[in-house]
């Protein structure tokens, strides 16, 4: 009885086919054995249909190794042949029906390995998926299949069976991602708050894409097919372009709604998705076919970025036209500096993106304004702006810099124009303050804002706030301490009782009225409101302790001294403590 191999092939079979490996020569004429040579093709084949050999899909065995040297030798005897034999020989024919039949077996199960044996065909992939994880020994199996069916001229076939079954696989992967076509009709009807959520799955899909599934098929392509890496390459693109072109038709239904400001982060955020999506794929641009891809892709992009540029030209145009006719109550924090700050934090976590929108706006604009190029180049030429842009010099050649430096001038000039709806001279420096302040504790509590803007211009922020307090300063408690100077109390060099009553009573009453009105202004800010109250008292009541020390005696046996002195020195802390807490009520806590 023969003995067998591991794959209950007899070993008789294999002998001569190593011989036929190890002695024929495909430039030479046809060797006499290759009938035989033939056969044992044909009986591995019957074999392995006839479930008589288990098909294996662990680590390649050495009878399975000679096999497909054996396919693609018989392959390079057929060439052989051709050449000497006269066409339509027998032989010819024969080799060549045999060849056929080895590839249709090599296509079948070049199919069930990769339908078959990709980990992650039925399961959800995430970025941390090594994606498409089939097993190693798979991957070499379909490289020997995929390199065997290759060199016997049986490429298209190969590619064929490839592409098709891996991009069945992919399509699953976007099912599973809930990737759905939506019409382009649809998505320009559709309302902002739905279309936000269809936005937001289409990221979803586009980053998955990138970050795991091209990357993965790229990978799994290079492997399959390491001896060709033109064909991988090609293949690679193939299901890029399918893909991709699907991907974009929703984004193109995007970019044509109606901007509005609410729209820009989602736009950003399918600017930077496309971004990702171009790096995943570059390297697959090897032709004039898919460089039209990319710029299809670039397009796309540029629109998003396009419409990015568009809304901050149409936030510059809402900040110069809002022109409020009524002053915000108390001199609180006017609504639109909240607007404005918290978009511009939002839009500075995407600094990178618009900082490259930005650059290539620039350069469009560059370009179409050849006919006034010194105008824009005073723009954004950092060596000719003028000393007081209070940029960073780092900061300032950046051309999105430039635009919030913009938008905030324009904000500035806003709400300096809105000052001047206070009549009270205090109250607009308070206004100014408190929205000062505002604006620099938001630019400061974000890292991407400060690192926009810079530190010089946080510097000088800090300036424009502190001299806004003393310009209030001066403006209500310079009258006060005026009231509390000992200029003035002496007639022929002696105190006398009736310049004293009148400094109390006039003090008094300006306290009192201070007190009344400011105690209903608001300053929200815990640490600015604190600043306020002791630099207040820093001042006040040491001069009004001096004068009331130095001149509360000469009242001493005055009838109805309290209609005159009406606080006590310790009382003077405590009329500070209600003040800009904008509670009309807050004179109740005074002590009388």
């Amino acid at each position: 009885m023969e003995k067998n191999n591991d794959s209950g092939c007899p070993t008789s079979d294999i002998d001569p086919f190593k011989n036929s490996v190890s002695t024929s020569d495909e430039n030479s004429e046809a060797p006499e054995n290759i009938e035989t040579f033939s056969k044992i093709i044909e009986s591995r084949i019957a074999k392995y249909n006839s479930c008589e050999i288990p098909t294996r899909f662990g680590k390649m065995t050495e009878e399975e190794s000679f096999f497909l040297e054996a396919v693609m030798h018989l392959s390079k005897l057929t060439n052989v042949i051709a050449k000497s034999s006269p066409s339509g020989s027998t032989l010819l024919n024969w080799t060549n029906l045999v060849l056929q039949r080895a590839m249709t077996f090599m296509e079948e199960e070049f199919r069930t390995l990769l339908e078959d044996f990709g980990g992650c065909s039925n399961s959800k992939v995430d970025k941390n998926s090594d994606y498409p994880s089939y097993p190693p020994e798979v991957v070499t199996r379909m490289n020997r299949i995929a390199t065997a069916m290759i060199s016997a001229g049986f490429e298209t076939e190969c590619c064929q069976v490839y592409s098709i079954s891996r991009r069945n696989a992919f399509y699953e992967q976007l099912k599973m991602l809930e990737f759905e076509k939506i019409n382009g009709d649809d998505v320009q009807r559709m309302p902002w708050d739905s279309l936000e959520g269809e936005i937001t799955q289409w990221i979803n899909v586009a980053k998955s894409c990138s970050s795991t599934l091209f990357p993965g098929e790229r990978r799994l392509g290079e492997s399959v097919f390491f001896d060709s890496p033109m064909i991988s390459q090609s293949l690679f693109s193939n299901l890029a372009r399918s893909i991709v072109i699907q991907i974009l038709d929703f984004a193109e239904a995007v970019s044509r709604t109606k901007r509005s400001a609410e729209k820009l982060f989602k736009f950003l955020d399918i600017y930077e998705a496309i971004r990702d999506l171009v790096s995943a794929i570059s390297e697959s641009f090897s032709n004039d076919g898919e460089h039209e891809l990319k710029s299809e892709i670039l397009a796309t992009r540029d629109r998003f970025g396009e419409a990015a540029v568009n809304v901050f030209c149409d936030l510059e145009s809402s900040i110069k036209n809002d022109a409020a006719r009524t002053p915000v109550p108390g001199g609180a924090v006017h609504p639109l500096t909240r607007y404005v700050m918290n978009y511009l934090k939002y839009a500075c976590e995407y600094r990178d993106a618009l900082e490259h929108i930005f650059q290539e706006h620039a350069k469009l604009e560059a370009y179409s304004s050849a006919t006034s190029p010194s105008k824009w180049k005073s723009s954004l030429d950092i060596d000719h702006v003028e000393s007081e842009s209070p940029l960073d010099d780092v900061a300032a050649t950046m051309p999105f810099s430039t635009q919030l430096m913009k938008i905030m001038e324009l904000l500035d000039s806003n709400l300096e124009a809105k000052s001047n709806l206070y009549r009270d001279p205090s109250l607009r420096d308070i206004f100014l303050m408190n929205n000062g302040r505002y604006i620099l504790q938001k630019a400061k509590g974000s890292t991407e804002v400060r690192q926009v803007m810079g530190d010089t211009w946080c510097r000088r922020r800090s300036t424009t706030v502190r001299q806004y307090h003393k310009n209030y300063q001066r403006e209500t408690w310079g009258r006060v301490l005026q009231i509390l100077s000992h200029d003035g109390m002496q007639m022929n060099g002696k105190v006398t009782k009736p310049v004293v009553k009148e400094r109390f009573k006039n003090f008094s009453t300006m306290l009192d009225e201070i007190h009344r009105t400011q105690s209903t202004w608001v300053v929200s800010d815990e640490q600015l409101r604190s600043e306020l109250r002791v630099s207040i008292s820093a001042v006040l009541i040491p001069a009004y302790r001096s004068f009331f020390g130095r001149f509360r005696q000469y009242l001493d046996n005055t009838k109805h001294a309290e209609k005159y002195i009406k606080y006590q020195p310790e009382d003077i802390e405590t009329l500070i403590e209600g003040l800009f807490d904008g509670n009309p009520t807050s004179m109740a806590r005074r002590k009388t």
